[in-house]
């Protein structure tokens, strides 16, 4: 046996342009540093409608030169179940409450209210079988000047001595219906802070 080599098949490759073998870039290894080691505790306080006002605990980056901590943790929404928020009270629990942190004090956040909306499990087992399901919104502004948007959700239900299997309502009464949510909605958040 004898084997033939063609000086084409060598390669001379640069060092440092191996595409396989990565350069070390750096100073070597870095110091491994904890990263809460840089973070602050804040306590999140509810506005003082709830009857609990702890609702619990965040993390900011500590003030390092330009960047504050305060900066860091202002405008955070967060969200706290009724059931939290009001004592013995586990039948609210489907109520969730967003809170908006307005002001730090000191290791305090103190929050505003954000919106409010319903738990998915609840809003699916209100929606039935051979009913009709209307929802309405309105725009309202209230005493001291805040618009709120709300949202609200209807159903047709059967008379008590009713045969028929389906509680269908018509386009014009759907129509007619939501008018009139829109209406009471208007009514009572317009006359309320």
């Amino acid at each position: 046996f004898f084997s033939v080599r063609s000086k084409s098949a060598q390669v001379n490759m640069a060092i440092g342009k191996n595409k396989r073998v990565p350069r070390k870039k750096g100073k070597g290894k870095r110091k491994i540093v904890d990263p809460f080691s840089r973070k602050d505790w804040f306590e999140i306080k509810a506005p003082n409608v709830f009857a609990v006002r702890d609702v619990g605990y965040t993390v900011g980056t500590k003030t390092i030169g330009t960047r504050l901590v305060r900066d860091n943790v202002m405008n955070r929404v967060f969200e706290a179940s009724l059931s939290d928020l009001k004592p013995n009270s586990e039948d609210d629990a489907f109520r969730k409450f967003k809170l908006k942190v307005g002001e730090v004090d000191g290791r305090h956040l103190l929050t505003y209210f954000w919106g409010m909306s319903l738990t998915t499990d609840k809003l699916r087992s209100l929606v039935r079988k051979w009913t009709t399901l209307i929802e309405a919104q309105a725009d309202v502004k209230t005493t001291d000047g805040t618009s709120v948007r709300l949202f609200c959700i209807g159903f047709t239900y059967p008379r008590q001595n009713q045969n028929r299997k389906t509680s269908y309502a018509q386009k014009g009464q759907v129509r007619a219906i939501r008018k009139k949510m829109v209406e009471i909605m208007v009514r009572e958040a317009s006359a309320c802070d």
